[in-house]
């Protein structure tokens, strides 16, 4: 029979162990908690791009908005959002990312509540420019903190997280929005996020890490000026394309506008000693590719779920509520997908490639919506067009934030979220925009509504986009990647 000797030696090195577990325990579950807050901030933000639009005709009737102020309930919250992307990021980067995604949620969560409680066009506006700027202030100061938190092999799993979120709220959305405003009214469209923005700016401090900041310096406010003009001016211009037409002289000053401001914002920036965006960065082939592929994989995916939602309801006569319930399938496919499929295509292909292989699959899903037969119905029709657009989706909108992040450093990645973020929301305006467009000059003349025959050509547009998209970032990947220091 033996007993084993302990001495006050290996008593204190147990001791030490046992705290080591439990500090390690501690922090991978503060880990896990960050990274549920920091989906579900980006879950609530790409619902909100997607759920008033159901909501429309309901706000329209109940404050009795004309057709141009009824536009503008969605494009206030777009413009906010997307102008203010790329500067936001880069002041999380230097002024710290904790304090900007809990200034962002606590800003959306005011936005909300003012829209959620208007009673004119003049506060709903309001709420809804609100509700874009804490969008802009908080989503990559998320996606920053979670690429700092999750570094290495454990990165594509997290990513892959993130993107089942935002698959999931820009999905829902209609589903979502439909049934809210059937039972409840379109003051719960904005109500229902209330919960998730005010745990966002209740557990931020607790859970998430600060991050390291950029050196003190004083801050760039001419270009911080420009090039938030520069974005702003062409988003409006794209959201003008499908109302006026690209002949518009309101449409060709704010697309001139805005290469006005971007040239101006370089000659900036060159000058400067402190510039809030370092030109040099762009000399990274890999960054400068990455930053294309948003652009324009934004515009054929965001475009997806626009025209969808008119198809449904304008070409199949689909009421509210039944084409949100028509987006199920979509919703739940690509969470799985995101989940379940994107951690091992991304372990085997890595990004660039798995983000090709998704645009394939999105345009395969376009060329179905556009040529399947509408007689066939919804089973036919639309429901293997709308899968395969889900699965290409939930493929290529994470890559594409991965791409450019990897070429940026770790000092930037606040602004290599907002670069991600708002090339994806210019391009998801021009891409819908400009497809439905289409539609529109391929339909009958005069129309302001898709046909069928404008529903094929602003879906086959969408999947040209997509292929042309694919086939550069399959050029791109062949070529040698730097990452700049």
């Amino acid at each position: 029979m033996s007993a084993t000797l302990e001495t006050p030696a290996s008593t204190a090195y147990a001791a030490r162990s046992g705290a080591s577990d439990a500090t390690s325990r501690h922090a991978a579950r503060r880990r896990w908690v960050a990274l549920g807050l920091l989906v579900s901030a980006q879950y609530v933000v790409m619902l909100d791009t997607s759920i008033v639009n159901v909501a429309l005709p309901s706000i329209q009737a109940d404050l009795g908005l004309s057709p141009t102020a009824v536009t503008w309930v969605v494009n206030a919250y777009v413009l906010a959002f997307g102008g203010l992307l790329l500067l936001s990021g880069r002041v999380a980067d230097l002024f710290g990312r904790r304090r900007m995604f809990a200034g962002g949620s606590a800003l959306f969560t005011l936005g909300t509540l003012l829209a959620a409680a208007a009673t004119n066009q003049g506060l709903l506006l309001g709420g809804r420019i609100i509700q874009g700027v804490g969008a802009a202030a908080l989503s990559p100061a998320a996606m920053s903190l979670l690429l700092l938190t999750y570094p290495g092999s454990t990165r594509a799993r997290a990513m892959s997280i993130w993107g089942a979120a935002s698959a999931l709220g820009g999905a829902t959305g209609v589903m979502v929005g439909g049934l809210l405003v059937g039972s409840l009214g379109w003051s719960s469209v904005f109500v229902v996020t209330v919960p998730f923005s005010v745990a966002a700016v209740a557990l931020a401090r607790f859970v998430l890490p600060e991050g390291a900041r950029g050196p003190r310096r004083r801050f760039d406010w001419l270009g911080a000026a420009t090039i938030t003009g520069a974005v702003l001016a062409l988003v409006h211009g794209a959201l003008g394309i499908a109302e006026r037409g690209l002949a518009s002289p309101t449409v060709l000053a704010s697309l001139g506008a805005s290469a006005g401001l971007v040239a101006f914002f370089i000659a900036v920036e060159r000058r400067n000693p402190d510039p809030l965006v370092p030109l040099e960065l762009f000399r990274s082939r890999a960054l400068s590719a990455g930053v294309t592929l948003a652009v324009l994989g934004g515009a054929a995916r965001a475009s997806t779920f626009v025209l969808v939602a008119l198809y449904l309801q304008q070409a199949l006569g689909m009421a509210p509520r039944q084409a949100g319930l028509s987006m199920v399938p979509t919703s739940l496919t690509g969470f799985v997908v995101s989940l379940a499929l994107l951690p091992r295509i991304l372990r085997a292909l890595g990004p660039q490639r798995t983000l090709v292989l998704g645009l394939v699959v999105l345009a395969a899903g376009h060329l179905w919506l556009a040529n399947a037969p509408m007689e066939a119905g919804y089973a036919v029709a639309v429901l293997p067009g709308l899968l395969l657009a889900a699965i290409g989706v939930a493929l290529s909108f994470t890559p594409t934030t991965m791409v450019i992040a990897a070429a940026a450093p770790d000092s930037h990645t606040g602004l290599a979220s907002g670069l991600a973020g708002a090339a994806t929301q210019v391009g998801a305006a021009l891409g819908t925009a400009t497809f439905t467009a289409v539609g529109i000059c391929v339909g009958a003349e005069g129309a302001t509504t898709l046909n069928p025959a404008g529903f094929t050509a602003a879906f086959t547009a969408a999947a040209v986009v997509a292929l042309a998209t694919a086939a550069l970032g399959s050029a791109s990947a062949r070529t040698p990647r730097t990452r700049t220091p």
